[in-house]
């Protein structure tokens, strides 16, 4: 493929090129004692996790053009300038500047450094200091990089690269904004919104709660990993775009850990249905939904609203909820939410993967007119999803979800047809 502009102005349009990054090493490269500090609350099985993910990434690849972040990466530090610009700045991020781990890096072989890069360089023990020292790797491993949602998120025809809420996912928005910036498939206009708009030092923005609901239209989560100030940064790039622009924001809980972003609460099905948490988005007194209207470079508007689905219908989109869990036992709810219920990924209105260990939500789904497919029966090709109009894909999901993402969690669409409302 030559080019592939970047045009993302719905969560549901057709699939016509998404960014994925295939678990390795760098999940395994973990220990009970290290995992707390990368984010994690249980280890994963590599072994277990991987068929799940082949099963998951072989349904994108017979519906849509793959990109994987290794690859990716690997073509673009071929370019020595690139990768001399992309290792100061690792470098830099990681406080090496000052010795010598930088000119280790820069001997590493370009596909051998593009894998390191992600799993973790190891440290060189030539020295007493790094021989005493507890630490295995001089650059840590990424073991997060699976959920590709979060690093950087497309609106329209731009590429926002996020400021993560922790330092340890820097890393990711970095190799990200590189891949954009250089890879000639993309060379896509590439924008940092907290860089450049904010002052406070303390915003923070991430793709997981950032949802294009229409091309004017933009829901973002407001919790542990987005901040206020990451969402005025938005806002202030969103007051340069022609037209009115709707934001529509959405507190969560800081706790459980479940809540990590808004699309753990609510994803798109369909041009009409949409996937909820019921108890935090219709039946929530105490985190607020709030409704910005920004146009001409000014916010105009700024005001409460009853829930989300409430502010979307004002705006013309008129969704009917499927209910994670199922309706009857809030205790199912919190349960297949916990395991990502709520998060699934479009391919086409109507065509959606997700999790099958969430029985309830998958009869939900089935009871609202959805076919349910296994993937592992689609990659072998026993049906084809162009004879199905809605249809549910699932994938296993018993030990991806232990790393606490779903289906949208572990993609970030670069490209999908527009539609109409």
């Amino acid at each position: 493929m030559e080019h592939l502009p970047i045009n993302i102005k719905s969560e549901i349009g057709k699939l016509k090129g998404v960014i994925v990054h295939i678990p390795g090493p760098e999940v395994e490269n973990m220990t009970p004692e290290n995992a707390e500090r990368a984010l994690y609350s249980d280890i994963l099985n590599l072994s277990i996790a991987l068929p799940e993910y082949n099963n998951f990434i072989g349904v994108l690849k017979k519906h849509t053009h793959v990109f994987e972040v290794k690859e990716l990466l690997t073509e673009i530090i071929r370019d020595e300038k690139v990768k001399h610009r992309l290792i100061a700045k690792i470098c830099k991020h990681e406080q090496h500047e000052q010795d010598d781990v930088c000119q280790f890096i820069e001997q590493i072989p370009d596909e051998d450094l593009a894998h390191q890069l992600i799993e973790g360089v190891v440290m060189n023990k030539d020295t007493l200091t790094r021989f005493l020292d507890d630490e295995r790797y001089c650059i840590n491993p990424l073991p997060n990089f699976f959920f590709t949602r979060d690093a950087s998120f497309a609106m329209g025809n731009e590429v926002m690269i996020s400021k993560m809420a922790n330092r340890v996912r820097d890393r990711e928005a970095i190799i990200m904004n590189a891949v954009f910036k250089y890879h000639p498939v993309f060379k896509a206009e590439t924008v940092n919104p907290v860089r450049v708009y904010d002052k406070s030092g303390k915003a923070s923005i991430e793709g997981g709660d950032v949802i294009v609901a229409r091309g004017d239209v933009f829901l973002v989560g407001n919790g542990g990993r987005t901040s206020p100030q990451g969402i005025d940064a938005l806002i202030e790039h969103l007051k340069s775009k022609a037209g009115v622009q709707h934001i529509i924001v959405q507190e969560l809980p800081y706790k459980p850990e479940s809540f990590i972003h808004l699309d753990m609460t609510f994803t798109f099905l369909d041009r009409e249905k949409c996937m909820i948490f019921e108890p935090l988005i219709i039946n929530s007194h105490r985190f607020l939904t709030i409704h910005i209207t920004v146009e001409g470079n000014k916010v105009t508007s700024i005001k409460e609203e009853d829930n989300l689905l409430t502010a979307l219908r004002k705006l013309g989109i008129d969704l009917e909820p499927v209910y994670c869990g199922g309706l009857n036992d809030r205790y199912i709810m919190e349960r297949e939410q916990w395991q990502s219920g709520a998060n699934f990924f479009a391919l086409e209105p109507g065509k959606i993967i997700g999790y099958a260990r969430n029985t309830n939500t998958i009869e939900a789904l089935s009871k609202h007119g959805f076919e349910v497919l296994a993937a592992k029966d689609i990659v072998k090709g026993n049906y084809d999803l162009d004879d199905y109009k809605k249809v549910v894909v699932t994938i296993q999901g018993n030990e991806l979800s232990r790393g606490g993402g779903g289906a949208r969690c572990m993609t970030m669409p670069v490209n999908r047809d527009e539609i109409g409302w």
